[in-house]
């Protein structure tokens, strides 16, 4: 009988948060591409309502082939217990065999909670660890991080609920200008954000984005390019060619993220050979700075000098360390236009999750 040497890929996807459709979504693409050749492929998914559930018309599906895909996956199966199945994974793959792809985006997913979960169970597994993934998704701390180590962002103030008061708005506009963008500080895919151009709609997008999180960032508005990096790597990351998103609506929401298709994506920017290779170096020293692993995209406003006024370049907006891999998705648009295949990308990045958790497990037995 011959021995089956393939790395037991656990797909994780769905989850809690408001972008559980996006995830869906995600993993879909993830396991048409994946190489059943390399991989022995187990998708799980987490319902709304935090079950766990093998998916095993999703597994049948990929034993006819990856085509018969639907495009987005419903996280539905027979119930499993996350720990005790995880645990069994990497005994019956085998030491530094199974590895899981979190396409989990937004809390309870990208924020460093399955993080632990997985760093407890003992498995390898794609993208940051844990400080890293809670630095990233909370905007308010990742923007503190920022402030430490001189990097340049717009102008902003955080909040907790506790601490909003009736007037708040008006001390906003006055600091900041009109208009501002109001953010929950622990979100993605621009759920839950507004553009503020009063002081009235200030209070409306406040309380808009304390349904999300009771942590909300206020931004002054810049004007400027929206350009993104891809990052890819672990000790030694690299970045990839930057490209530009033209919003297709007022500013880059979800609708023209994920229904509309109204943006356009043009990689890579048309950007001056000086100016690629300042935002491939900031993108790279905040991936660090962060304690990112594996993969992140770096999204920027780019404020060009005119003649009426000063521009001050490239501005940090933040930092997504479990990029959407949809059909319309940055990331891996970045990377096939730096010349890596989709399929291809799939691999380093399991590549670069053994490599991790080789190298942490080695420094967490001593």
């Amino acid at each position: 009988m011959q021995h089956d040497n393939r790395i037991n890929l656990i797909v994780l996807y769905g989850g809690q948060s408001a972008e559980h459709d996006v995830s869906c979504t995600t993993a879909a693409h993830v396991l048409r591409a994946a190489d059943p050749a390399k991989y022995r492929i187990t998708p799980i998914g987490i319902s709304r309502d935090g079950v766990w559930s093998l998916d095993i018309a999703t597994q049948a599906a990929l034993s006819i082939g990856a085509h018969t895909l639907p495009g987005r996956l419903d996280p539905v199966g027979t119930t499993i217990a996350a720990s005790p199945f995880l645990s069994d994974a990497v005994r019956d793959g085998g030491a530094g065999t199974t590895v899981v792809i979190p396409l989990l985006h937004g809390p309870m997913g990208e924020d460093g909670t399955v993080q632990g979960l997985l760093e407890l169970v003992n498995v390898a597994f794609v993208g940051s660890g844990v400080l890293a993934s809670a630095l990233s998704m909370d905007k308010a701390m990742a923007k503190q991080v920022c402030t430490a180590n001189g990097i340049a962002q717009a102008r902003y103030r955080a909040f907790r609920e506790h601490d909003i008061t009736p007037s708040l708005a008006g001390e906003l506009a006055h600091e900041l200008g009109l208009p501002v963008f109001v953010k929950p500080a622990n979100m993605g895919s621009s759920v839950g954000v507004s553009k503020a151009k009063t002081i009235e709609g200030l209070r409306i997008a406040i309380d808009s984005a304390l349904q999300y999180d009771e942590w909300i960032v206020v931004e002054e508005a810049i004007i400027g390019r929206e350009i993104e990096v891809g990052v890819l790597g672990n000790l030694t990351p690299r970045a990839s060619v930057p490209g530009e998103i033209v919003p297709g609506a007022e500013f880059y929401d979800y609708a023209d993220k994920y229904l509309d298709d109204g943006s356009q994506s043009v990689i890579p920017a048309a950007l001056s050979p000086d100016a690629t290779a300042l935002v491939q170096q900031l993108a790279v020293e905040i991936f660090l700075a962060l304690r990112c692993e594996g993969m992140a995209r770096v999204d920027f406003f780019y404020e060009e000098a005119t003649a009426a006024r000063h521009g001050r370049g490239f501005l940090i907006n933040e930092v997504n360390t479990i990029p959407g891999f949809t059909p319309i998705s940055m990331y891996p648009k970045l990377w096939i236009a730096s010349g890596m295949s989709y399929a291809a990308l799939i691999d380093e990045l399991v590549r670069l999750a053994i490599e991790r958790h080789s190298r942490q497990r080695r420094n967490t037995s001593r």
